[in-house]
């Protein structure tokens, strides 16, 4: 500790931090610190006793065998206590079910009332299902075709009146002249200066 003359007389911050340290390293150590090396074994007890309230705390001496160590942490791990997984762990769900949704769910998505309708069907029936009906293929082929001939038209009129510039715009060239007053040579002048 520092004296009281210290205190009274003003020092710099690192003298007075150097000066305790120097008197902590002089004073001695109150317990000299216990190597774990030197202590004993304690009395372990058998493997097959051990329970999750046990002291597992004598297996970690450094004197002790490592297959012993390994075995009783083994026992201690193997309670279920342990494998309790969180619940909001992500990856907690068995992904390698290939049927998650039970059937009764299933059929009562109208998706898989079609596909479990059509995985029901023959191909006769899918053949028929998909055949067009002959007054109504012709009536759709028919309108096709109109409305081709409709799109032809169409895009001959638009073309027709992009085709010629109309006649009654003048030309640039020749609306120059006329429109524009013949510059002079005090006009020159002025934009000079």
């Amino acid at each position: 500790m520092a004296n009281d003359d210290d205190k009274s007389t003003p020092q710099p911050f690192l003298a007075r931090w150097s000066q305790r340290k120097q008197e902590a390293r002089a004073a001695p150590a109150a317990v000299p610190p216990v190597d774990d090396a030197e202590k004993p074994v304690p009395v372990l007890p058998a493997i097959e006793e051990l329970t999750p309230e046990s002291d597992f705390s004598g297996f970690m001496h450094p004197k002790v065998d490592p297959a012993l160590r390994r075995a009783a942490l083994q026992k201690l791990f193997s309670d279920p206590h342990f494998n309790v997984m969180d619940g909001l762990d992500t990856y907690i769900d068995d992904y390698s079910q290939p049927n998650p949704l039970p059937p009764a769910m299933l059929a009562g998505l109208r998706q898989a009332q079609n596909i479990l309708a059509w995985a029901k069907e023959t191909k006769e029936e899918t053949a028929a299902r998909f055949a067009p009906v002959p007054e109504e293929s012709a009536r759709a082929a028919g309108d096709a075709v109109d409305s081709i001939e409709a799109m032809d038209s169409i895009a001959a009129d638009t073309a027709s009146q992009h085709a010629a510039p109309p006649a009654t715009l003048p030309t640039l060239a020749a609306a120059e002249p006329a429109s524009m007053p013949a510059a002079t040579d005090s006009d020159a002048e002025e934009r000079k200066s």
